[in-house]
C-alpha cells in the first residue's frame, strides 16, 4: 500500500518550481503511508502534479517506481492498494503475445489494461482494493478511481482554482491557502455516524470519492468538467442477488463459500515481504487464519492483543484457536494505561473526526504486527455480509412487529410516548426512574419509525437530531435511494451497513490505524465474488434463531471444532465509558468547557453540558454521543 496526492491548477497560475515545492509538501505528508520510496511527477504546461509514497510489497525493485508511465507514454499513475488477480490479467493481455513488461508490479499491468481495454472496462476486471490518479497526456483529463468496498481511501474538492486530491486530508491541507471551513451540516452527519460518510469531508467543499466510483475531470481553458460514474454497485448486486437467489443445498453453499474464501485467500497471500493476520478469536479472523494454515507450507504469523478487564478479552480464545491451527502465534496484553496513551495520537492518525473507540486496540494491534510482518490479512466485512450484528436480528424483530400498524397510528402512539417527563433536575426520585425514562424514549423512537431505514437510524444513530446540539444545522442531505428499497428489513440493513457503516467506519478505521505503522492490510471477504454470492443467499443460512453468521460458521467448522466457538460474541472495543468518567475525566472537562463551547460557536452550551453530566453521574450512558464530541474536540485543537 501506498500514499497518493497531487494537483490539478486549472488556470496554470503556478510556475514549475511553486507546483515542485508544492507537491513535494504534500506528498512528505504521507511518509507513513510509504516510507520505501517517494516519487513526484509534474507536466508544468498543463498545470497538472502527482505525488507518490511507496509501501514496497509486490516488485521491490525501482521498477516499481511510482508516477509510473505508460509503454506509449500517454498516461501517468499513482495507485495505492492491490490488484490481487493481476497476474490472471497479465494471462489475458498475453493471449496474443508477451507484454514489454519492464518490472512485475500490479501497476505496470493496470497501465496495460487502461491501454488495453480503456479505463471502465478495466475497473470491471480488477479484483482488489485502490485509490489512484491517471493523468491521461493525450486528452487533458484527471481520472480518479477508488475500489468497490472503499477499503482505501481518496478525498478530493477544488480550492482557489485548483483540484487537489489525496490519500488523506493531511495532504489536501498542505495546499498553500487552503481553506479548513468546518461544514456544520456534515459535522450532523458525523454526529450521527460517529464518522464522516462518503461522499462528504468535514470541511466544505471537499469530498471523499464514494466507493465503487470513477470520478472523470476534463481540463477545459482555465476550468474543468466533471462527470462521476459507478463502474459496479452494492445495491445493484443486492438487488440481482435477492432476485436470483442460490438454488443449491445449503451443504453445496457452505462448499461454494469454502471454495471462494480459500481462492480469495491464496490471492491475498502473494507478497514479495513477510505477511501474517489479526487472530481475535471471534469467528470471521478465524476462518480467514484457519484457510491461510491450510494454504501454508509453514507456521502463519498471527497477532492478538488482551485486555485484563472482564468483557473485553478474546485473547484466551484466539491461543486456543492458534494452537489448535499450529499457527505462530504472537499476543500483547494491554493496560488500561498504554491504550489511553493512544488516544493524544488518535487525531494525527485520523485527520478527519473519527469516534469509533475501537480505533485504539485497532492501531495497538496493527503495531503489534508490524514488528514481524509487513501485510496482515484481517476479518473485516464477515459481519456485513453475513448477517453478524445484533441489529440484524432487533430490526427486523421490530419491523415485523410495527409494520402491521398503519403509520399514522404509529406516529400518534410515539408522539404520546414522547410526552414522558424529563426527570433528571429532579433530586427527590431515584435515578432508576430517568433510566425507565429514557428506555420508553428509545421504544417509542422504534415505534414512529416509517420505514426499516428508520429502524436502522435509531438503532446505529448515537445522535438521531443533531440539531438538539449543533447551532446552525440543517438537515440537507438525503439517503438517495437507500431510503425507500424493495427488499425485506434484514437484507436492508445489511446493505446500509455495506454503503455505509462498513466503508466509512471500519475500512477507514481499519486503513488508518495500520497506514499509520506502515503496515498493509488486506480483507479477503471483501472480495467481489464473495460479496455478490453472499447477496444469493437465503437469510436463514445468515441467521436463524438469534443465531448469526450460519454459513460463516459452518466454513469455520470445517477447520475447527465446534465447542471452540461456543461462546458470545464480544465487539473489539475498549472500557472508554469508564474512562472519561475516571482516569480521562480531567481530559474530557477542558475539551468541553462551556466557555470554550460558547467561544467556538457549533454546539449548544447547556445541551452539551447536560449530555456530560447525565453520564457522569451514571444517570444516562451518553458515551456513543460523548465520544463523538470529544474525539471532534481533540481534533480540532490538532487541526484547525
Amino acid at each position: 500500500m501506498c500514499g497518493i496526492t497531487g494537483f490539478l491548477d486549472l488556470k496554470n497560475k503556478t510556475t514549475q518550481d511553486q507546483k515542485q515545492h508544492i507537491i513535494d509538501s504534500m506528498t512528505d505528508t504521507l511518509i507513513h503511508r510509504g516510507p520505501d520510496d517517494r516519487g513526484t511527477w509534474i507536466d508544468n504546461k498543463s498545470g497538472i502534479a502527482l505525488g507518490h509514497r511507496r509501501l514496497s510489497i509486490i516488485d521491490l525493485s525501482p521498477h516499481g517506481h511510482q508516477p509510473m508511465h505508460s509503454h506509449t507514454g500517454r498516461y501517468v499513475l499513482v495507485f495505492n492498494g492491490e490488484i490481487y488477480n493481476f497476474l490472471r490479467l497479465k494471462k489475458e493481455l498475453e493471449i496474443n503475445g508477451p507484454l514489454p513488461l519492464v518490472g512485475t508490479s500490479d501497476t505496470e499491468i493496470m497501465l496495460f489494461a487502461f491501454e488495453r481495454w480503456g479505463i471502465t472496462e478495466s475497473l470491471k476486471k480488477f479484483n482488489g482494493m485502490f485509490a489512484f490518479a491517471l493523468w491521461d497526456r493525450e486528452e487533458q483529463i484527471l481520472y480518479l478511481g477508488r475500489d468497490r468496498m472503499g477499503e482505501k481511501p481518496l478525498y478530493w474538492g477544488i480550492q482557489k482554482d485548483t483540484l487537489l486530491f489525496g490519500s488523506e486530508l493531511k495532504a489536501l491541507m498542505k495546499f498553500p491557502g487552503f481553506s479548513k471551513e468546518i461544514d456544520r451540516d456534515v459535522l450532523g452527519l458525523y454526529l450521527q455516524h460517529n464518522c464522516v460518510p462518503a461522499p462528504w469531508s468535514i470541511f466544505k467543499d471537499i469530498f471523499k470519492l464514494p466507493q465503487s466510483s470513477l470520478l472523470k475531470i476534463t481540463l477545459r481553458d482555465g476550468y474543468c468538467d466533471k462527470e462521476m460514474s459507478e463502474y459496479w454497485s452494492i445495491i445493484d448486486v443486492a438487488y440481482d442477488g435477492v432476485n436470483n437467489p442460490f438454488k443449491g443445498t445449503e451443504q453445496e453453499a457452505v462448499e461454494l463459500l469454502d471454495e471462494k474464501l480459500r481462492e480469495s485467500i491464496e490471492m491475498r497471500m502473494i507478497s514479495d515481504v513477510p505477511l501474517g493476520a489479526f487472530l481475535s478469536g471471534g469467528i470471521d479472523s478465524s476462518v480467514i487464519v484457519s484457510i491461510m494454515q491450510q494454504l501454508s507450507s509453514r507456521p502463519v504469523k498471527t497477532f492478538t492483543i488482551g485486555f485484563d478487564e472482564k468483557g473485553y478479552n478474546e485473547a484466551p480464545y484466539a491461543k486456543q484457536i492458534a494452537n489448535y491451527l499450529g499457527t505462530d502465534h504472537t499476543e500483547l496484553y494491554v493496560t488500561p494505561k498504554m491504550a489511553m496513551e493512544v488516544i493524544p495520537l488518535l487525531p494525527q492518525i485520523y485527520d478527519e473526526p473519527h469516534a469509533d473507540s475501537s480505533q485504539i486496540p485497532t492501531y495497538l494491534v496493527s503495531s503489534l504486527a508490524k514488528q514481524h510482518v509487513t501485510v496482515a490479512l484481517s476479518g473485516d466485512g464477515g459481519d456485513e455480509l453475513f448477517a453478524g450484528y445484533n441489529r440484524h436480528y432487533l430490526g427486523p424483530k421490530i419491523w415485523n412487529i410495527i409494520k402491521h400498524i398503519p403509520f399514522p397510528v404509529r406516529q400518534k402512539i410515539s408522539q404520546l410516548m414522547s410526552k414522558v417527563p424529563d426527570l433528571s433536575n429532579s433530586k427527590n426520585l431515584p435515578m432508576v426512574f430517568e433510566k425507565i425514562r429514557h428506555k420508553i424514549i428509545k421504544s417509542y423512537q422504534y415505534f414512529g419509525s416509517e420505514s426499516p431505514f428508520e429502524i436502522y437510524k435509531n438503532i446505529t444513530f448515537p445522535l438521531k437530531n443533531p440539531d438538539e446540539i449543533i447551532i446552525g444545522w440543517n438537515n440537507t442531505f438525503t439517503y438517495w435511494q437507500l431510503e425507500k428499497l424493495e427488499m425485506n428489513c434484514l437484507n436492508q440493513i445489511r446493505l446500509f451497513d455495506s454503503k455505509w457503516y462498513l466503508s466509512d467506519d471500519v475500512l477507514a478505521k481499519v486503513d488508518r490505524a495500520s497506514m499509520k505503522v506502515s503496515l498493509e492490510t488486506r480483507v479477503p471477504l471483501l472480495d467481489k465474488n464473495i460479496i455478490e454470492f453472499s447477496w444469493t443467499l437465503d437469510d436463514k443460512l445468515k441467521i436463524k434463531n438469534r443465531k448469526s453468521k450460519l454459513i460463516l460458521k459452518e466454513v469455520l467448522f470445517k477447520y475447527i471444532p465446534e465447542n471452540m466457538m461456543n461462546r458470545p460474541k464480544k465487539g473489539f472495543a475498549v472500557p472508554v465509558d469508564s474512562w472519561v468518567k475516571n482516569e480521562l475525566k480531567e481530559w474530557v472537562e477542558e475539551l468541553l468547557t462551556i466557555d470554550m463551547i460558547k467561544a467556538e460557536g457549533y454546539f449548544k452550551p447547556e445541551s452539551v453540558k447536560k449530555m456530560w453530566e447525565d453520564h457522569k453521574t451514571g444517570r444516562i450512558n451518553n458515551i456513543y454521543q460523548l465520544w463523538s464530541l470529544i474525539s471532534f474536540q481533540s481534533w480540532k485543537q490538532t487541526w484547525i
